[in-house]
This record gives C-alpha cells, sequence and structure tokens, in this order.
C-alpha cells in the first residue's frame, strides 16, 4: 500500500491565523470605539501590522464588518447546536428566547452587528446573510416541530426576544432584570400561540 503524505499549505495557514487575529483585535477595539468607529489605522497597530498590509487581508473596513458578521453568526448556529432541545411548545419557545437573548447580552458589540443596523452603509454579502438566513430558518424549524406554522408567531417571538435583549443591554449590561423576565414572557406568548394554532385546526 502507498501512503501518500499531504503537504501542509502553510501560507494558507499564516493567513487564517492573522486573519483571526485581526478579528479577535477587531471586536476588542470595537469594544472601546463603538462599531461604527472602528479605526483601520489603530486596527493594524494593535496587530502590529502596517495599515496597507490589512488589505492583503481584507479589502475594506466593510469587509472587516462582514466577517465578523459571519463569525458571529456561525458562533449563534454553534450555540443553537449546543441546546438541549424539549418536545413541548411551551418549553421550545422558553429555550429558543433564553438561548437567544443569554447569547445577545454577551456581547453587546455582536447584538448590535447582528441585529441592528449600526453602521452606516453596511450590508452583509450573500456568503455571511446565507450563514443568518440559516440561523433563521432552524428557528422557524424549532417552533414548526412544536405545532407552531402561523409565520405571524414567529416575528411576534423574534420582536420579543430583540426587545428584551435590547432592554437588558442598554439599561441594565452585565445585569439579569430584563432576562428574568424571559419565562414568564414566554409563557403569555405561548399561551396565546398555542390556542390561536388549536384555534385554526379546528376551523
Amino acid at each position: 500500500m502507498v501512503i501518500v503524505e499531504t503537504k501542509r499549505d502553510r501560507r494558507a495557514e499564516r493567513r487564517e491565523s492573522t486573519t483571526s487575529e485581526i478579528l479577535t483585535a477587531a471586536w476588542e477595539l470595537a469594544g472601546t470605539q463603538g462599531l461604527a468607529g472602528l479605526s483601520l489605522r489603530e486596527l493594524a497597530q494593535k496587530i502590529g501590522m502596517r495599515p496597507p498590509s490589512l488589505y492583503w487581508y481584507f479589502d475594506s473596513k466593510n469587509a472587516i464588518y462582514d466577517a465578523m458578521f459571519l463569525q458571529g453568526n456561525r458562533q449563534l448556529l454553534a450555540r443553537m447546536a449546543e441546546v438541549d432541545w424539549p418536545s413541548d411548545a411551551k418549553g421550545i419557545l422558553r429555550v429558543c428566547a433564553r438561548s437567544f437573548v443569554e447569547f445577545c447580552v454577551e456581547d453587546s458589540r455582536r447584538f448590535q452587528l447582528l441585529f441592528q443596523r449600526t453602521i452606516p452603509g453596511f450590508e452583509p454579502s450573500p456568503e455571511a446573510y446565507a450563514v443568518a438566513v440559516e440561523v433563521v430558518e432552524q428557528m422557524r424549524a424549532r417552533l414548526a416541530a412544536a405545532g407552531l406554522h402561523d409565520p405571524a408567531a414567529f416575528d411576534m417571538l423574534t420582536a420579543l426576544v430583540s426587545g428584551i435583549a435590547a432592554q437588558q443591554i442598554a439599561n441594565e449590561p452585565g445585569g439579569d432584570r430584563w432576562v428574568r423576565l424571559i419565562d414568564e414572557m414566554i409563557d403569555l406568548c405561548a399561551d396565546h400561540f398555542i390556542s390561536k394554532e388549536a384555534n385554526r385546526e379546528k376551523a
């Protein structure tokens, strides 16, 4: 048997490592300057690179935002994959809401980039946006598995949990004043959704 050794692409590995370093530094600077205030000059200085060298990795500031957007949504997908999902409708709604809100309040910069339009002129690329769509479709599938198929129910749920996250981040960062309300608020909505779905089936 002939064993063929696969050569390592060291150039690609170095590029991937540097790209990861740039993104980590970009998130850190966004925490002090705000997302919209991200400076490419300061970003380059933070990682010990000349500003023009950044363009070997990202051709614009929006390209960096796009990579951050993609990274954030991949993190949310990974978080959802780790969840131990219940089978009942109310349980699924509770877990959906709590998982999403906890993910959001962990990092206000990430919440702003993924779920609020805080960067003038920034639109995610088709590749990055496709991952965001996958997040939405997975949440839809969870609700459908619990028997909730009304698009309005999904819209109300996303509006509710986004509002809870925004309130927590804006008014008590690092606290849990609004996070503590998740189960009670979701139970009220769940009763309405489930009743509405039952009536729809009877009609």
